[in-house]
């Protein structure tokens, strides 16, 4: 064997094989941009609602794999996952310790699809709450039972 390839093979060994863009994987929780279909930031995944596009997407590709930040309270993911197991799509909840990511779910490829824009921008669909028209005698109905 030449003393190269002993080298590489000690350094795998001790390091584990390597790593292609090994800082973008920690950034999107182990997956690479190029295959990521939709993700959301960490305060996205925290609000109520679910994202109606993580949901369409998931609808549009059943081949695809959900991975959740794991630093980010389960009962927020919860709700993506429950969507996940209805759509028959893999999930892992990543956990990296050492590293700090604001992303909180990607929905990704198992290859390239080079999607560009895969953050959502637009707020989950609320439903709407039809305010009370304010007039002149808005504040006598108030003290009149």
């Amino acid at each position: 064997m030449e003393k190269s390839k002993v080298e590489e093979y000690l350094q795998q060994g001790i390091h584990g094989p390597k790593e292609t863009n090994p800082d973008e994987r920690r950034k999107y929780l182990g997956t690479l941009r190029e295959r990521i279909e939709v993700a959301l930031t960490q305060g996205q995944v925290m609000e109520e609602e679910i994202y109606s596009d993580v949901e369409q997407e998931m609808k549009e590709h059943p081949q695809t794999h959900l991975y959740l930040n794991g630093q980010i309270d389960y009962r927020f993911l919860s709700k993506y996952i429950q969507k996940a197991n209805q759509y028959k799509i893999e999930f892992t909840i990543v956990t990296n310790k050492e590293h700090q990511t604001d992303i909180g779910l990607i929905l990704a490829h198992s290859n390239a699809v080079d999607k560009e824009n895969i953050f959502v921008t637009r707020k989950p669909a609320v439903p709407e709450v039809q305010e009370e028209k304010k007039g002149v005698f808005s504040f006598f109905k108030k003290l009149i039972p």
